[in-house]
């Protein structure tokens, strides 16, 4: 087996366990509009954290999965043409695509997220639309993390491309 066959099987399962550790943040996800939906409507009285809780289990969920998502080509593609054409130029078009849009975007998003996330860890930063006002770094580090996920479930993806193109089809 090619060395970076083994790469990219390394990645992938990385990706697929990471995409299937951070599907268990539903639950409580769930957990909180369930609890706030029961004391808001039931009891009258609703939480000042469930919001927050929510806005940031889900963003967290969305933004983590996104390398599982890549992985089980999820995202958003137009096959108007992609569809019609033959596995190498699909390997071809995706490998040039990856190589100079996918790459430089995802760099610049890892550091713009870092920086964003370096400086809310650096001034303690809260949310300041909330009366309870939970701290906001661990999820403003989310941003980072998603990025550097992608970086590297994109070099499999990029070395699935190559191959198409060299042999006509991945594995």
């Amino acid at each position: 087996m090619e060395p970076y066959l083994k790469l990219v099987e390394k990645i992938d399962k990385l990706s697929g366990w990471s995409g299937k550790a951070v599907s268990y943040l539903v639950y409580p996800l769930v957990g909180g509009v369930a609890y706030e939906v029961l004391a808001r409507y039931l009891f009258h009285a609703p939480t000042e954290w469930a919001y927050d809780v929510t806005y940031m289990l889900y963003g967290s969920v969305f933004m983590l999965g996104a390398a599982y998502t890549l992985l089980n080509k999820g995202h958003i593609r137009t096959d108007m043409f992609y569809g019609k054409w033959s596995p190498q130029k699909q390997g071809k078009i995706d490998a040039i695509l990856y190589l100079f849009l996918f790459f430089p975007g995802m760099i610049l998003y890892f550091w713009a997220g870092l920086d964003y996330a370096v400086h809310s860890w650096v001034t303690n930063e809260k949310a300041g639309n909330s009366p309870w006002m939970p701290i906001i770094y661990p999820f403003k580090t989310v941003i980072p993390i998603t990025a550097a996920m992608l970086l590297i479930q994109g070099i499999s993806e990029f070395l699935k491309s190559v191959y198409a193109w060299k042999r006509g089809e991945w594995k």
